[in-house]
C-alpha cells in the first residue's frame, strides 16, 4: 500500500540525468524515475559495490517498453552474472579501503562515549551499522533483492547465530529477545565491537597498507571498552 514505484530509463550513450528524473506523485503513488546510461550499466557488472545493489533487482524487473530489446539483453546478462574470482578480488580491495574509511567514525564513537556527546555517538552509530553492513554485503557478494531486505540477507550471509550477527542487530537498535530496544550508548558500543569482529573476519583480505591502521583501531577499541562500558 505504501510502497513506491521505481522506473528506470535506459538512455544508451546519452548523458544522465534527465529533467524528469526524480520523485513524482501520481494519484496516490510515489513514482521515482531515474535514468542510466551505457557506462553506468557496465559498472553494474564490473564494480562489486554497485553489483550487490543492482543485479538481483534487474533479474526480476519488468520492462514497460523495450523497442530495441535493450533491456532484454541487460536482463539476460544479469541472470547469467556470476560472482567470480575477479569480482571477489575487487570486492576485497574495496572493503579494505572501507575499513580504513570508517576509522574516523570509530574515533567519534570512542570520544562520544567518553563525553556523552550525542552528535559523535550518532555519527559512530551510522558508520558502525550501515557502513559495516555494506562492507560485509560486498565482501560476501550478497546480491540484495531490495533495499528493504539488506538486514536479513546480510545476517544470513555471515551467519544468524554468529557474534557478528548479534552485534549487528544491537548496533542497529533492534529489540532483543526481552523486547527492549538498546540505548544509543549500547548501540554504539555494539557497533565498535562489530568493527573489531569485522576486522577479524577480514584479516586475510586487508591490503598491506590498510592492515596496520585497522589493527591499531581494533586495539584501541578493545583497550577502551575494556576499561569503560
Amino acid at each position: 500500500m505504501f510502497s513506491d514505484v521505481d522506473l528506470v530509463r535506459f538512455a544508451g550513450k546519452e548523458h544522465t540525468p534527465f529533467p524528469d528524473d526524480g520523485s513524482h506523485l501520481i494519484g496516490d503513488f510515489l513514482v521515482t524515475v531515474s535514468s542510466v546510461n551505457a557506462q553506468q550499466v557496465e559498472e553494474w557488472f564490473s564494480r562489486p559495490e554497485v553489483a550487490v545493489n543492482v543485479i538481483a533487482g534487474v533479474r526480476i524487473a519488468r520492462p514497460l517498453l523495450d523497442r530495441h530489446n535493450t533491456f532484454e539483453a541487460i536482463q539476460r546478462r544479469a541472470r547469467a552474472f556470476e560472482w567470480d574470482m575477479e569480482m571477489q578480488s575487487k570486492a576485497n580491495r574495496w572493503v579494505s579501503q572501507q575499513m580504513v574509511g570508517w576509522i574516523e567514525e570509530v574515533h567519534k564513537g570512542l570520544e562520544g562515549l567518553r563525553h556523552n556527546d550525542v552528535g559523535r555517538l550518532l555519527n559512530a552509530r551510522h558508520g558502525c551499522s550501515w557502513g559495516l553492513s555494506r562492507v560485509m554485503a560486498v565482501q560476501k557478494g550478497v546480491l540484495l533483492t531490495s533495499d528493504n531486505s539488506f538486514y536479513d540477507e546480510v545476517r544470513r550471509a555471515v551467519g544468524l547465530d554468529s557474534e557478528w550477527a548479534q552485534l549487528y542487530s544491537t548496533a542497529f537498535g533492534v529489540e532483543g529477545p526481552d523486547g527492549r530496544a538498546p540505548s544509543l550508548r549500547e548501540q554504539v558500543i555494539a557497533g565498535l565491537r562489530l568493527y573489531a569482529v569485522t576486522a577479524k573476519l577480514l584479516v586475510d583480505v586487508l591490503e598491506a597498507g590498510d592492515a596496520p591502521l585497522v589493527e591499531h583501531t581494533v586495539d584501541l577499541i578493545k583497550t577502551t571498552l575494556g576499561q569503560k562500558q
